[in-house]
């Protein structure tokens, strides 16, 4: 084991939550990842038909998406990543930080069940043009 292990796992922090990228090469792209990825491990944990998540025991930490298809298309083909937040109350004061310090707002915080129950999170774009999301994994459900 590390150093750097032993020190995640006294820790247990992860500030990069899970990171995405779009692919220019669409179908090329899914034999890439399945074959490389597969052989570390992980598997498609998540699939969409234009975008994919790569992981571990139900999580994906690793995104692709069609560059050609639905968000991902046309002149800003940003790089998008996810900090982990502590609660829904500090995804709420980076989103206001993030509004504050002049980044669009793409999606203010909310729960987003497509991905699963729990997961609250809000996304802006930086300044130079990248999908910047915090979320939190642990939100209760809208009843």
């Amino acid at each position: 084991m590390t150093k750097s292990n032993v020190i995640y796992r006294i820790y247990d922090v992860r500030v990069i939550d899970h990171f995405g990228i779009n692919c220019a090469n669409w179908d090329e792209s899914k034999a890439f990842y399945d074959k490389v990825l597969g052989v570390l491990g992980y598997t498609r944990q998540m699939d969409f038909e234009v975008a994919i998540g790569y992981g571990k025991e139900g999580k994906p930490d690793f995104w692709i998406a069609d560059m050609n298809a639905g968000d991902a298309a046309g002149p800003n083909r940003e790089v998008h990543f996810a900090f982990q937040a502590a609660d829904t109350a500090a995804v709420q004061a980076f989103y206001d930080a993030a509004i504050e310090a002049g980044a669009e707002s793409l999606h203010p915080p909310r729960l987003w069940p497509e991905y699963h129950p729990g997961y609250y999170g809000a996304f802006v774009r930086d300044p130079d043009g990248n999908n910047v999301e915090a979320v939190f994994h642990g939100a209760a459900p809208e009843s």
